[in-house]
């Protein structure tokens, strides 16, 4: 459940904008990569400290400036303060449970998003937050840890092929918001397949260990819908912004992106509504299973009461019983025991009991 909720974890009448970071540290060292970039040429670097990638707020180039790692405050309080950033978005940023949102300031947008990862083993999904400031000419972009689904858009860009070189900053938080929901259908796709191959196996067998993957399967659902749900309002704002910092080349690009996260949605209630009834077929399953058994058992208990009514008389001992001198008593005690199990046994089968 920590992933639903967590504490909260700043402390108690701390200033507004106090940038302190309070979670677990996810890497071992802060990473600052940056590329920098114009139709004609581009510089790709990875820097020891922030110090070298702050002349990049007076480029005329485009610059995309990404930070691994959270946990030294210090470093996004001297990147925020040189860019101009507002100090409640500095403070957010290192506050890693924000739902996705955005907000604008002016000379910056700033954006939050969960970038979303799956553990195929035990289909289970973490995210890590994203967050993204978009400036006159540069793209800033925070992330908790090492490893993203950014590695295609870098590519497009050392290529210079297509609108990635020769648009603005705009199109890059675009392209990079874009590479985090594609990367959404890709965890969609593998819990599809892992739900189709849970409701083959209820179809056939279903046993209790299927129930208990089924209500984990419904927490994951629970987790993305929380994860993607807002998203479709972050980017429907974009399309709406009357910020000169969109430009309207961007924005039909930015409305196709709209357009996925509305599928992405309906994915996840689409699993969510199959989760469901893939439970109450379970339920149903074990249901007619009780029942199927239940009707066997009053089967052969309806059979066996009038054989152990018969078998009960003619186990009483009164000495004056006239078929207990019979020559063929015993041959007729069981022949009238047969006949009545084998007339009941044919109205159940006619009846279709059984």
């Amino acid at each position: 459940m920590t992933r639903f909720f967590h504490a909260m974890q700043t402390q108690v009448a701390q200033a507004p904008g106090t940038v302190d970071y309070r979670g677990p540290k996810k890497v071992d060292k802060i990473r600052i990569r940056y590329l920098d970039y114009d139709e004609n040429g581009l510089d790709e670097r990875q820097v020891d400290s922030m110090d070298a990638c702050l002349p990049l707020r007076d480029t005329p180039t485009v610059s995309w400036i990404n930070v691994d790692g959270l946990h030294d405050s210090a470093v996004v309080t001297g990147i925020g303060s040189h860019f101009g950033l507002h100090p409640l978005v500095m403070e957010d940023i290192v506050n890693t449970h924000q739902r996705p949102k955005l907000e604008e300031h002016g000379d910056h947008i700033y954006l939050v998003m969960r970038m979303l990862y799956l553990d195929e083993a035990t289909a289970t999904v973490t995210s890590e937050q994203v967050s993204f400031i978009l400036g006159s000419h540069y793209v800033l972009s925070f992330q908790e840890r090492y490893g993203d689904v950014f590695e295609s858009v870098r590519e497009r860009i050392r290529q210079g092929k297509g609108r990635a070189r020769k648009l603005g900053p705009d199109y890059l938080a675009y392209a990079l918001m874009d590479a985090i929901v594609d990367n959404y259908f890709v965890v969609l796709e593998k819990l599809g397949e892992k739900i189709e191959s849970l409701e083959e196996d209820l179809a056939e067998d279903p046993k209790p260990e299927d129930l208990r993957t089924i209500h984990g399967m419904k927490r994951e659902m629970i987790y993305l819908r929380k994860a993607v749900w807002p998203l479709r309002e972050c980017i429907g704002g974009m399309t709406r912004s009357e910020s000169t910092l969109v430009k309207k080349a961007t924005v039909p690009f930015l409305r196709d992106l709209y357009d996925h996260t509305i599928q992405v949605i309906d994915a996840v209630e689409s699993f969510r509504d199959m989760l469901s009834s893939m439970q109450d077929l379970y339920m149903s399953s074990v249901s007619n299973r009780m029942n199927e058994v239940m009707k066997v058992l009053t089967v052969i208990a309806t059979i066996f009461v009038p054989l152990t009514f018969v078998a009960g008389i003619y186990g009483m001992n009164f000495e004056h019983m006239p078929e207990l001198g019979w020559k063929w008593s015993y041959l007729f005690f069981w022949v009238v025991i047969i006949s009545i199990g084998g007339g009941m046994m044919t109205y159940f089968k006619r009846s279709r009991w059984f």
